[in-house]
């Protein structure tokens, strides 16, 4: 005969049943909201298609042409009609300037697959210091591109629907909500929201330039202004003699802002499908063409069909351009297709930086130049604290600026070519360095592109430092002193908490005196007293602070008619300070050859309503008297509420 012992299937339900109850409502909440939790061993079932890491990681400078060469109109108009032709020029500028960079990350991809992009560069070949400033300037241009991202896709909608103008501020924070939302279901998840806008305003935008371009050449007229518009672009503009070296500067620091988000692609490698570093340099390849031809072929036909940027913004230049490429009747349909694509592509570009800011930041934890926290991943295996700490700063600017394009885009670009010029930098250094084959070709790029991209930087910081760009040059240097401060904090810690291999353990202190805080004697106090009893101490009290007399007295009665086997302290609390005589009664009982543990009694209640009821005075008695030396403070709870039982079957055979 023998006996076997096996739980109740009766009983396993009610087990899983708790386990779902024990959830907490922010745990069933977010299972709602953002799926069902990933386990990280599906992390690698994560990764994404070149097609969909196109629309994942470039959908910011793809997105850029929709306002880049309005930005570069505004800065030549001031000059009168005559020098907008020399936006043409200027945007050839900026498309070399792209090259330079495709070819330098190219190269950063090679040599730093596991992603980091600049930062990894910088931090590798230049030193940590240099790592600080890459890293503040990037997290500020990222919270700088999803805030004029989804202001500028606000804009879109508001020239094709004009009522909603008034509300740009609450779109582009309800936008910015929605991105949060579709980041944090994940990576894959995030992607395939978001790849089909980012083509279609590829395709649309794209048609219309081709449309565009052939109307050109078949004799197309400029666009007609109304009264009223004419005379507001007569007030905006000068004489052609105002031309000068800084203003071409000027309007040519306005173009880069279309080099937003080209560092994404060499952050985010890790996120690519096998083979990843040649996935990554392919889609970077991809993106630099798309975002070329769109660019180029928006101030193509700027010119051609003499489109003039308005201050105020409404209506876009892009607007302008296809209203009177596509013309009327279905056409107009057509027009609000395309703003609607822009509209989208524009508000999801800002995808570009919920994908490289969280990793970015990732990489900065591990170094300890921001809180570990970024680097835990969430829910769905994205960097989640990453993911809110962006979308709550690109809010802030947002409502801090109106989401007015115009003024936020002076504070665009410094932060993203310094990262340029610190990694192309580091590039030239590690090729100084290590000399691998085909260094030298290496060398002549990265040290180029370091050259003009500092030249750039500097026309940027210059010419745009009255317009705001004071504000980014005053940010990035504070939060490189913040990530600094944040450093030495952690080294001090690891110096601090660091086991040398000669340590050995002390001998243990000959005295340990055990006191349990009494409140009231009831079944939470007799378990915390059963517990202190099962430490075997030398020295066992209980202590009760007395800040209310009368319960005091009540309370001795009590213990002496229950005959606890244990002595009672009552000590007096003047002016009712539970903490601070409590602290005082315990530090009295330290000593160099005595342990003191304290003990405290938790009530744990299940339920709002019940926790509603109740203070929670432990976790200010753990926080008073576990900052005192040589005093341990342990927590006892008791769960009031809920019992859970087992049963056991036995069966004989």
């Amino acid at each position: 005969m023998t006996t076997e012992t096996r739980p109740d299937l009766e009983l396993l339900e009610h087990q899983a049943g708790r386990s779902r109850r024990y959830q907490s409502l922010g745990y069933r909440t977010k299972r709602v909201l953002l799926g069902p939790a990933l386990s990280t061993a599906q992390l690698v079932h994560e990764r994404i298609s070149k097609r969909v890491a196109l629309a994942v990681f470039s959908s910011d400078p793809i997105s850029s042409t929709a306002y880049a060469t309005e930005e570069m109109l505004l800065v030549l108009i001031a000059a009168g009609g005559a020098a907008i032709g020399l936006a043409l020029p200027l945007a050839a500028g900026v498309a070399v300037l792209l090259l330079i960079l495709v070819l330098s990350y190219r190269q950063v991809i090679a040599a730093y697959p596991q992603g980091g992009g600049a930062y990894m560069v910088t931090r590798d070949n230049l030193g940590n210091l240099m790592a600080s400033v890459c890293a503040s300037a990037l997290l500020v241009d990222y919270v700088l591109t999803v805030a004029v991202s989804v202001s500028a896709g606000t804009a879109a909608l508001a020239s094709a629907v004009q009522p909603l103008r008034d509300y740009r501020v609450a779109i582009s924070a309800a936008f910015i909500l929605v991105l949060l939302w579709g980041n944090l279901r994940g990576v894959r998840e995030s992607g395939r929201i978001f790849a089909v806008p980012t083509y279609v305003y590829i395709a649309s935008l794209g048609g219309v330039i081709c449309y565009g371009s052939y109307q050109v050449l078949s004799g197309l007229g400029p666009i007609q202004y109304s009264p009223e518009q004419a005379a507001e672009l007569a007030g905006a503009g000068g004489q052609l003699a105002a031309v000068s070296l800084f203003l071409l500067l000027h309007a040519f620091a306005a173009g880069t802002t279309a080099l937003t988000g080209v560092e994404a692609i060499a952050d985010g490698v890790p996120a690519f499908r096998k083979p990843e570093a040649r996935n990554a340099q392919r889609t970077l390849v991809a993106m630099a063409l798309i975002m070329a031809f769109l660019f180029l072929g928006v101030t193509f036909l700027a010119i051609k069909l003499g489109a003039r940027p308005f201050e105020g913004g409404h209506p876009t230049l892009v607007a302008q351009i296809a209203q009177h490429v596509l013309g009327s009747g279905v056409g107009r349909a057509l027009f609000v297709f395309v703003q609607i694509a822009t509209l989208f592509v524009l508000v999801l570009a800002a995808n570009t930086a919920f994908s490289g800011f969280p990793v970015l930041a990732s990489f900065a934890a591990k170094d300890a130049l921001m809180p570990r926290q970024l680097r835990k991943r969430g829910h769905r295996l994205v960097y989640s604290n990453g993911v809110i700490a962006l979308a709550g700063g690109a809010l802030f600017l947002v409502l801090a600026f109106r989401a007015d394009v115009h003024a936020l885009i002076p504070l665009y670009a410094i932060g993203v070519v310094t990262s340029f010029t610190l990694a192309q930098a580091g590039m030239t250094r590690r090729h100084l360095q290590l000399r691998q084959p085909g260094w030298r070709k290496g060398l002549l790029v990265n040290a180029f592109g370091a050259t003009v991209t500092l030249v750039v930087l500097v026309i940027i910081t210059v010419t745009k430092f009255t317009h705001g760009a004071w504000m980014v040059v005053v940010a990035v240097p504070v939060l490189v002193w913040l990530l600094r401060r944040t450093q030495r904090a952690y080294g001090s810690e690891i110096a601090e908490l660091k086991v040398e291999a000669t340590q050995r353990l002390a001998p243990p202190k000959p005295r340990h005196e055990v006191v349990v805080l009494i409140e009231d004697l009831d079944q939470a106090a007799l378990a915390a007293l059963q517990y202190a009893r099962q430490l075997n101490p030398l020295h066992l009290v209980a202590l009760h602070v007395a800040v209310d007399p009368d319960r005091a007295r009540e309370l001795c009665a009590l213990w002496t008619r229950v005959r606890i086997p244990v002595p009672l302290d009552v000590v007096d609390a003047p002016g009712r300070n539970l903490l601070a005589t409590a602290r005082a009664a315990v530090e009295e009982l330290v000593r160099p050859d005595t342990e003191v543990t304290v003990v405290v009694p938790k009530r744990s209640f299940t339920g709002f309503w019940r926790r509603l009821l109740h203070d929670n005075s432990s976790a200010g008695l753990f926080k008073a008297l576990g900052s005192l030396d040589g005093v341990n403070v342990t927590i006892v709870p008791f769960r009031l509420g809920r019992r859970a039982r087992l049963r056991l079957v036995r069966s004989e055979a």
